[in-house]
This record gives C-alpha cells, structure tokens and sequence, in this order.
C-alpha cells in the first residue's frame, strides 16, 4: 500500500495542475486530443509512472491509490483522466511479458505512455522471431501522445485461426513504438472528445517474439513484476476505466452546488437551491456516486491485501472487480442524469459544462469492459450458466 505521504503527494500534484487541466480542456474537446501542455503536467507530475514497477524507476502504487489519483484528474479534465487511465493499466500488461521484451520497452522512456486497442477480430501471422501485424484497430485513446501501442490480435495458423485445448482462439498481447502505427482521422463522438480515440493502421509491421507475450492466467510474472499490484493481473486496468466517470459526476455535483446559489429558475420566486426537488436530487446523487466509489474502493482493497498476502486472485474476486466497476460507472452516469434533470435549462447551454458530463459520462459508460452488459457476464457464473466474458480466465 502506498504511504499517506505518497497518497497526498499525488494528490497534491493534481491539485497544483488543476489550472492547467481547466485551461485547457475546451481545447482538447475542439481539437479532439489533449492539450500538450496537459501531457506535459501529468509526466513531470509522475502520474504515468504509478504502475511502473519499482526496479524501472516507477512508482508502483497500490489500486487504491491509482483510483483516487486519476479521479482527482478527472475532475478537471476527465478526457486527461481517461488517456492516464489507460496508459498506466497498460503497465500491468507488461507482466506477461519476457524480461528482455519489458525492459526494451520501459527503458526507451522513462515515463512511457501507452495506447492502443484490445478490439477482437484481427489476426497476426507466426514468422521466424515473431509476427507480421497488420489490420486497423479502433479506439486508441491518447494516440497522439503515446510511445507504444498495445494490440491483443489472433494467431493464424496459415489461413485458420490457432485454437487452445479449449477450442477457443489463441491470443497474444503485442507492443509496438508509436513510429510502426498511422492515425487515422476518426475520433468524432458524442462525448469524451477530447481523448484522441483514432483508429490506427498496422501495415505489414513485425514485431519480435520479445515484445509479445501469450495471454494465459498470469501464474509467472516477469522479473521486475513480482509486486502485488501485478497479481491482479489485468482487473486494475478494467476498474481504471470507471475512475474518469467518477471525477465526471463529482465535477458535476459540484457545478450544480454553484449553479443552486446563483439561479432562480424561470416563473418561480424560490430560487434553485430552495426547491425541494434540486435538494432531494442533488442529495441522491451525492449518495449514488458515494455508493459506486465505496464498492470499487471496498472491492478492490479486500483483493489487494489478500495479494499483498501472496495470494492468488479467485474466481469470485473476478467477478466482484467486474462487478464493482461497471456498478460504479453506472452510478457515475445515474448522479449525472440527477444533475442534468435538477439544472433545468441550464444543463442544455454550451456555457455550462452540464451538458458536457451527460455527453462524457454516458460515453464512458458504453466501454466494453465496464458496459452494463458486464452485469450478464457476471451475473451468467452466478447463476451456473456459461459466461460471454472470456477475461474471467485470466
């Protein structure tokens, strides 16, 4: 567990880039990508580096801390909050990987930033030493900024797909520098703008044996991997996701405290903050967001000290951490929508940033590792029938 100290030095940071992060928020959603003067504050801040293991010079904080540090950011700006997410989930992937491959990887920066896509239905051909990659991948959130790029393409074997003993199809993480992939031009969406979503194109690239490694249960973790936070194997990275909805919904509850000393609604003498809709609204939504944080956090804090412990994460651990984060973005969005009904007229205006956290929120929630089809797949294992979620297998 990360100390107090470290916890609030974090914090902190943020705190000390908020400024930056609110200045230039509107631009990253005009210009669909973030600000690289918000890139910039978050990597002398060492917000990247909270995954990296110790022996890389990274931080390697607990969950805990992760969660609480990327929802400060996305408070602010959650479209930052969204790329950090990703990226430092992305360092947990490299626990599969060989020692070799890993260290090639982190040392080419010492804060690397990670995008990249785990779309299904793209292939990669065995050749001498590696794989020859090609296809296009949606959803590369921070592609401008990134140094590698992380896919999960199929294994072909000739011109069919390679199958496991469970006739399921063979899959391998795969890493390569941003310099192997183009941009497309892509990224125009309801919400979350701001994060630079492009599909990238992969033509004809080949990628050493090294820099891949095949997804099974993660039972022998690299090197410098050994840390309790890499037991988790890739749930950190999953409940990641939920942290920017969670900054969204108290960004919002918190506009809507401003907005209810201020407004008067029209044909009314009451002003907002006097009625007792707003008050029963705004109070349900402050609860509804402290609900879906208190399980993420709760969840997650059994299942790090039990790693911390040595133990290996259990099938029902898995569900739980699933669980826990789809419940606390579909929380995040039910606190939005109070906020959204109790702002009247005003969360419709551009000049306020309500219609902004209806935009994002929702957008954050239609992820497929944090959807509210999740509910299903958890939900198909408890009640005994076979589950669509093959993540649980590992």
């Amino acid at each position: 567990m990360a100390t107090n100290s470290t916890v609030d030095a974090l914090l902190d940071r943020v705190q000390d880039m908020a400024p930056i992060l609110r200045a230039h928020s509107a631009e990253a959603e005009a210009q669909r990508r973030l600000s690289r003067s918000v890139v910039d504050a978050m990597l002398q801040a060492g917000l990247y580096s909270m995954a990296r293991p110790k022996a890389f010079g990274g931080l390697e904080v607990d969950p805990i801390t992760m969660f609480r540090v990327v929802e400060e950011v996305g408070r602010y700006d959650n479209a930052a909050a969204w790329n950090l997410s990703l990226s430092v989930g992305g360092h947990t992937f490299l626990a599969w990987f060989p020692d070799e491959g890993a260290a090639e990887i982190l040392h080419s920066h010492p804060q690397t930033i990670f995008a990249g896509s785990f779309t299904p239905g793209r292939q990669a051909l065995p050749v001498d030493g590696g794989y020859w990659l090609r296809g296009q991948w949606p959803f590369n959130s921070g592609s401008h900024d990134a140094h590698w790029f992380g896919f999960l393409p199929e294994i072909m074997d000739g011109d069919q797909l390679r199958r496991n003993d469970q006739g399921n199809p063979v899959q391998r993480f795969m890493f390569l520098p941003a310099t192997q992939v183009t941009i497309l031009d892509t990224w125009h969406t309801l919400g979350m703008r701001g994060t630079g979503s492009h599909d990238v194109v992969v033509s004809d690239v080949f990628v050493p044996e090294r820099h891949t490694a095949l997804l099974v249960p993660l039972e022998k973790p690299g090197t410098a991997y050994q840390g309790p936070i890499y037991r988790l194997a890739l749930w950190v990275a999953v409940a990641l996701l939920a942290c920017p909805a969670l900054g969204t919904a108290r960004a919002a509850i918190d506009e809507l405290r401003g907005l209810a000393r201020t407004k008067t609604p029209s044909y009314t003498s009451a002003g907002l903050g006097q009625r007792q809709v707003v008050q029963r609204q705004i109070a349900e939504a402050e609860a509804t967001l402290g609900a879906g944080r208190a399980y993420l956090h709760t969840t997650f804090q059994e299942t790090w000290d039990a790693a911390v412990q040595g133990a290996q994460i259990t099938l029902d651990q898995k569900l739980h951490m699933q669980l826990a984060a789809s419940h606390s973005i579909a929380c995040a969005a039910k606190a939005v929508d109070l906020v959204h009904a109790a702002a009247g007229t005003s969360a419709i205006r551009n000049e306020y940033q309500f219609q902004k956290y209806f935009r994002d929120v929702h957008t954050l929630s239609q992820h497929a590792f944090v959807s509210a089809s999740r509910y299903e797949s958890v939900g198909a294992l408890m009640l005994g029938a076979a589950s669509d979620w093959g993540f649980f297998d590992f």
